[in-house]
């Protein structure tokens, strides 16, 4: 019932990876219809859906800004989703936020007004 929680921002290379982690047990137990989505924010930008995980189907979307690169999977045993993040860039440097709602994730994941449940989110900043 707790508040999601992310972990696993830090400053990285550009082209280096680096993998960021939300504790969402609550959605990510067997048989549970969830969407859970991470988003990010950068200063002076608005926040933006990076990519989405349909927890029962296993299906995935992501923004084409990190289509290719980015990579959501869940752990039904650890109650995390996590996102891969490869070959960074500058312009992914921002503060990313862990979200979650009941139901199939869909087309309109990347709608920030979907979302029930927010965490605090986790800095990532990428320089050259």
């Amino acid at each position: 019932q707790g508040r999601l929680v992310e972990s696993g921002g830090g400053s990285v290379q550009a082209g280096e990876s680096l993998t960021l982690s939300c504790t969402a047990s609550k959605y990510t137990a067997i048989n549970v219809n969830a969407c859970v989505a991470w988003f990010r924010q950068a200063r002076g930008k608005e926040r933006e859906g990076v990519a989405a995980l349909s927890t029962l189907s296993g299906i995935a979307n992501y923004a084409d800004a990190v289509d290719g690169r980015f990579d959501v999977s869940q752990n039904h045993i650890e109650g995390t989703v996590s996102l891969q993040m490869y070959n960074l860039k500058i312009e992914d440097t921002a503060k990313y936020y862990c979200a979650a709602t009941r139901g199939w994730c869909g087309t309109g994941w990347s709608a920030a007004s979907k979302y029930d449940e927010w965490g605090q989110g986790t800095q990532v900043t990428v320089s050259s």
